[in-house]
């Protein structure tokens, strides 16, 4: 008794991978990460932390960067 072999219905795509992510697979790390980086540039909310000077001073300075240059 011989048993048969299973093929596939459909050949593998050799030319490259198709995969779809859902648009929520991209913006929620995009929105965690703009979420976190303006707690980290919004000095407002850091007058509590003691910290060296020179770090809260490249902070300001980035953050004026990225506000000078919005449109």
């Amino acid at each position: 008794m011989s048993a048969r072999t299973h093929t596939r219905p459909h050949p593998a795509n050799p030319g490259g991978v198709d995969i779809r992510l859902p648009w929520w697979a991209l913006a929620l790390p995009a929105l965690a990460f703009v979420a976190l980086l303006l707690l980290i540039l919004n000095p407002a909310d850091a007058h509590a932390a003691g910290g060296d000077p020179a770090i809260t001073h490249l902070f300001e300075r980035v953050q004026q960067t990225v506000l000078h240059q919005a449109p």
